[in-house]
């Protein structure tokens, strides 16, 4: 397992494997903040994370961002699209190999799973969770329904979004994002709202006013579920707040841990 290489100024972009998976660091390295860790969504890679990257980087926060394993750049990782648990697993393999201490977790869509379920495991290294536009909404869980909101909510993204999007798919590959969508909804429809509830550490949803994936009942389900939440609204946004508006979001994280 390889650990990052350690630099005494501002990294902007900087990649290794790390306990298998690919990663980008920015910002600088080491600082005494705590780490901001970056979690995709479905079959995508932590590319459109970057100008959010960009922007805690810049206020001084040092900030890591892996493609999970079975996605994108970490497909070789995995020889399957791996469950929640499994990628759980793989997530604190990489981040003793990191070491990187507790950290700050932030989630787009099906990563919030992900993430909610690192931050509910024994001895979980998070020690702030940040949900953005978690999905699945279990009110509508059927697969035409959730295709139907992911177009819905293609016109109200930036263009560069949509490509970089489609770039990362083909990588991924069809077989893999459906057998991983298939784990999402029964993660959705099961433990999920359970794990919920056993989130310990404050956590900060966040939902764009023009998010068609993670609607507001939805949203506001998910705050209510935890122990220690708020929810938070950004105008002229949809699902991938931290691609449209990574200045807003970087400020509410900023802000979040004080």
């Amino acid at each position: 397992m390889r650990r990052l290489p350690v630099a005494h100024g501002p990294a902007d972009g900087d990649a290794a494997r790390v306990a298998g998976l690919y990663t980008r660091r920015f910002g600088p390295w080491p600082t005494t903040e705590p780490v901001v860790v970056l979690l995709h969504g479905l079959g995508l890679s932590g590319r459109y994370f970057y100008p959010l990257a960009r922007e805690l980087a810049a206020a001084g926060r040092r900030v890591l961002v892996p493609d999970l394993p079975g996605n994108a750049r970490s497909r070789s990782a995995s020889r399957r699209a791996p469950d929640t648990a499994a990628t759980v697993r793989a997530l604190r393999r990489w981040h003793a190999a990191a070491g990187i201490g507790p950290c700050v977790v932030v989630a787009n869509s099906v990563g919030c799973q992900v993430a909610v379920a690192l931050a509910a495991t024994h001895g979980s290294p998070v020690e702030r969770l940040v949900l953005v536009g978690p999905a699945l909404d279990t009110a509508h869980p059927s697969p035409w329904r959730q295709f139907l909101r992911l177009v819905a909510d293609a016109p109200r993204e930036p263009l560069a979004l949509l490509v970089l999007v489609a770039a990362d798919y083909l990588v991924t590959g069809v077989s893999r994002f459906v057998a991983g969508f298939r784990q999402a909804r029964r993660e959705a429809l099961g433990p999920f709202t359970a794990r919920l509830r056993a989130v310990r550490v404050p956590v900060l949803v966040v939902r764009g006013a023009g998010d068609r994936v993670a609607p507001t009942p939805w949203a506001e389900r998910v705050t209510a579920a935890l122990p220690d939440s708020r929810l938070v609204v950004v105008p002229a946004a949809a699902h991938a707040v931290h691609f449209s508006r990574p200045a807003v979001l970087a400020r509410l994280i900023h802000g979040f841990r004080r």
